[in-house]
């Protein structure tokens, strides 16, 4: 069965909503949820994410509403930190792994950590590897010799949240090839495009879809209602 990855936007909008969601997630047939640490410049995310990240840094997110999160919910599904590496770097990557294995997160999603500088860090806590349309064979060779968890494909050169389409076949093909570590893919997943992204991988992962909701002026209940909904018909499309 194909596995669906949630993305959610720690303490947004706040930290008992983001436990609360997490679990509701679950029980709708989520296998997996990032965490997102929220920061002000999210370079790789698209002007939802990057809203909820601003709101929830703007109501006083802390490292530590992160950490309080994941003890509340690490031992309950697969989670991983996705965060940007200043976030890492800032606090001291040993002691964010420290805190890590405290809370059994799985591994760590960095999306502006090049595989050229990932060298100092990859044997201490599993680094997701991620793969863009514009690798070719031999530097998707590299990347994932060492992949771990599941690896990150990047469904199009640009940002989370748009639906840009790119023909991913040479890509997959290469990606197979390279390593038998379960393949997912990201950016742009939603209701409308989770059956056909899902061709050829392992899974899919969807952030903006959820965060969308959460953004809307609606009551708690009927938000995780909502995204509740919106995942199980995701996971149904993606194994129909």
């Amino acid at each position: 069965m194909k596995q669906l990855v949630a993305y959610l936007t720690t303490a947004f909008p706040d930290k008992n909503f983001t436990i609360d969601a997490t679990l509701a997630l679950k029980e709708a047939g989520v296998d997996k949820i990032e965490l997102g640490i929220p920061f002000s410049d999210p370079v790789a995310d698209g002007p939802v994410i990057e809203k909820a990240n601003l709101i929830a840094l703007q109501n006083g997110f802390k490292l530590n509403d992160l950490f309080e999160v994941s003890e509340k919910i690490g031992d309950k599904i697969d989670t991983y930190w996705m965060g940007y590496f200043n976030n890492f770097y800032h606090k001291g990557y040993d002691f964010m792994v420290s805190q890590a294995k405290k809370s059994n997160i799985k591994g760590f999603i960095i999306p502006d950590l090049p595989f050229e500088e990932i060298a100092p860090y990859e044997n201490k806590h599993p680094l997701i590897s991620f793969v863009a349309p514009t690798d070719n064979k031999k530097r998707i060779q590299k990347i994932l010799k060492n992949a771990q968890e599941f690896i990150y494909m990047v469904a199009y050169a640009g940002i989370t949240g748009s639906e840009k389409k790119e023909d991913l076949k040479e890509t997959i093909a290469n990606i197979r090839e390279s390593s038998n570590t379960p393949l997912f893919i990201g950016f742009g997943v939603n209701e409308k495009t989770a059956k056909e992204k899902a061709q050829g991988v392992d899974g899919v992962i969807v952030g903006s879809a959820f965060i969308k909701v959460l953004l809307e002026n609606d009551t708690y209940s009927n938000k995780i209602n909502k995204i509740s909904e919106i995942a199980r018909n995701i996971k149904s499309e993606i194994n129909s």
